[in-house]
Formats: C-alpha cells, structure tokens, sequence
C-alpha cells in the first residue's frame, strides 16, 4: 500500500506497526480529528485516518456527494501496490461508519481478509427501503443541527469564511449520508463487527443499533458509553482498548 495517498493519514511514530487502525471521520469531518488516537495506543500499533476529498491537505479537490465514489477512493487507496499482511482494525464514526462499512465490502469482494474488526459508532444501520432524511439545505438548519450534535468549535462558525467553508462540507457530507441506503443483497462480511455508541445521542435509537449484527458471519457486539454523539472525546483510552481487543498502552 502507498504510504503517500492523500486518502490516509498517519498518526504516530510508527506507520510501519504489525497492527494499523483505520479511522473514518464524521460527516463534516477531517483525518486530524483523529490526531491524538495514536498518543493512546501502544508500540505496534499505527493509526492512518482517512481524508475525504475537500478538506485540510485535499481542500482544493472537489468533496464527493456520493457513498459508492467514495467508497470505491478510499478502497482503492487502501488496496494500492503490494498487499499488506498487517492485521487491521476499521473505526467509522458516524457518517465514516457507513463509509467504513462500504468499503470493507469492496476489499472483501477482493479477497482481502486483513480487516479482522470493523467498529461502527455514533450510527445506525438504516434499512434499505427506509426513505430518505429531509433534506437539511439552510444555514440555520446546518449551524443547528451541528451544535445539537457538538463537535464543532464555536470559533470556528463565528468566523464568516470559516463558517462558510464549514457548511459547504457539511450540507455535501448530509446529501451523501441522507441518499445512501445499504445493498440488500449484499455478500455478509467476514470481519467481526463492534457497535459503539454514546446513551445520549440524538441520532441513534439504541434498540435499533444491533441491525448491524446482520452484516456479518462473524462475532459481534455492542457498548455503549456515557455521553452524546461524540462520546469518543470524552472515552479515547477506553474506546480504543475495547477497538483494538484490548491491547492497548493505556
């Protein structure tokens, strides 16, 4: 796999560790939320964060509004040049939950078996049929569901061009996420599946989360932390201990 693709990031001192963690953002999200992850991870581990077109060392690229492009990008990238034998972990929050899966999917139907886990958080699994989400387009609609949410620095959204900037990703990120409906007749992973989420997000029903038991052959599970959709800000150690089997530094 090329180390230089814009698609990965990598966090920590060792990107070559026997062990690597790919992390899928939020919609609206950038590869650095995940910078500090590897500071809670011990030797042998590398964090490489997936960066979607349109933001921080891709922001002149234009954002994709659609799961199957962006799926298929972030596959790609991960599957470019010699195979990689190292066991790998998949965490997507939110919208990079559904992103995670997709593409999990994809290298799969490759013959990759190096995804042992995919850790899907803060989302559900909608059914196929389930119509669409109405359409959030307004600022005030975008500027309040983000601070519902959290997530997002005030500072950030007080600056006009910043905002402005801000918004433009995210209202792309909503259309992605609103449209996207699974496959089916989608083939069952092999990996193992672990669903996390906060007990006070607003965007998951907890007794609709174990749907995700059904796209896989292998174990699964669920946990469910303290806390709103970004609970992982306040649990980083303990999420990672529980994502990566426990073999954690912390």
């Amino acid at each position: 796999m090329s180390r230089k693709s814009p698609w990965l990031v990598p966090y920590g001192p060792d990107p070559d560790a026997r062990t690597r963690v790919v992390v899928f953002p939020h919609a609206g999200g950038s590869a650095s939320f995940f910078r500090h992850w590897a500071q809670h991870l011990g030797p042998g581990f590398a964090v490489q964060a997936v960066q979607y077109p349109g933001r921080e060392n891709r922001l002149a690229e234009p954002l994709v509004p659609a799961m199957a492009q962006l799926a298929q990008g972030v596959a790609e990238a991960l599957a470019d040049g010699p195979a990689d034998p190292r066991e790998t972990v998949f965490f997507g929050h939110s919208m990079g939950a559904a992103v995670a899966y997709e593409t999990l999917r994809l290298l799969e139907a490759r013959g990759s078996g190096s995804v042992t886990r995919l850790c899907v958080s803060g989302r559900e699994l909608r059914a196929p049929g389930e119509p669409a989400a109405p359409a959030v387009r307004d600022d005030e609609q975008l500027m309040a569901s983000m601070a519902r949410l959290g997530g997002t620095r005030s500072a950030v959204l007080d600056d006009p061009e910043l905002r402005e900037m801000v918004l433009g990703i995210v209202r792309n990120d909503y259309l992605l996420i609103d449209t996207y409906r699974p496959d089916p007749g989608a083939q069952p992973l092999r990996a193992d599946v672990l669903a996390l989420t906060g007990d006070r997000d607003p965007q998951v029903d907890l007794g609709r989360i174990d749907a995700w038991a059904s796209v896989t052959t292998g174990a699964y599970a669920r946990h469910v932390f303290p806390g709103g959709h970004f609970y992982l800000t306040d649990h980083a150690p303990r999420l990672l201990r529980l994502v990566t089997g426990g073999r954690t530094a912390g």
